[in-house]
């Protein structure tokens, strides 16, 4: 059986409004939409959110349609960059490459990413923990801290190489596959409209 971590697809941004409050855009919305008729997201009997809206907005949308209850934990949550808040592109491109090049460093004041790892990959063993193995389930998340998981689970360094927006779509909305009877990653980030309907090793 599988587990599937899904990032939240394209967000409306508006500086004046704090990022963990930024909503999905009507990409993004679409974008969920349609994956939400996955068959491997249909099948889900559990949804597990982080609290921000984007994430919880992703996850209301395949609840809708597979009609699994939803769970959301601050522990899910995307690093934490309150110090900084709203930042250009470009500058947000910086800190991110500093954020994973140095994963012990809180830049400019973000969560390490060695802190924020260890908070995901505990977040997730213990909903799996108390998990049915026999059900598929669903991650409603983020990027960054689901790269963080994403190396955990496949034994890599930290690098930003790993990160969704070098190897899936760079707007979001990607998928790992996990299988949970050992916790095997099935699937680099793939873009949710490219994600196969069987997955090999499930």
């Amino acid at each position: 059986m599988y587990a599937l971590y899904v990032t939240h697809p394209q967000v409306r941004m508006d500086p004046a409004v704090p990022v963990p409050h930024w909503g999905l855009s009507d990409k993004g919305r679409a974008r969920a939409e349609a994956f939400a008729r996955h068959p491997l997201a249909l099948a889900a009997r559990r949804i597990i959110s982080s609290r921000e809206t984007k994430a919880l907005e992703l996850a209301a949308i395949l609840a809708a349609a597979s009609g699994a209850p939803v769970e959301h934990a601050d522990a899910f949550n995307e690093n934490d960059r309150s110090a900084t808040g709203y930042v250009s592109a470009e500058r947000f491109e910086r800190l991110a490459d500093a954020f994973f090049g140095h994963p012990d460093d809180a830049v400019e004041g973000w969560e390490t990413a060695r802190h924020a790892q260890a908070r995901i990959v505990a977040a997730v063993e213990a909903a799996l923990a108390a998990h049915d193995p026999a059900q598929p389930l669903l991650f409603a998340g983020h990027g960054a801290v689901g790269t963080l998981l994403k190396c955990a689970l496949g034994s890599r360094a930290i690098a930003r190489a790993e990160d969704q927006r070098r190897i899936g779509d760079p707007g979001g909305g990607n998928v790992l596959a996990i299988r949970l009877a050992d916790r095997a990653l099935l699937c680099d980030w793939t873009a949710m409209e490219r994600l196969p309907e069987q997955i090999a090793g499930l």
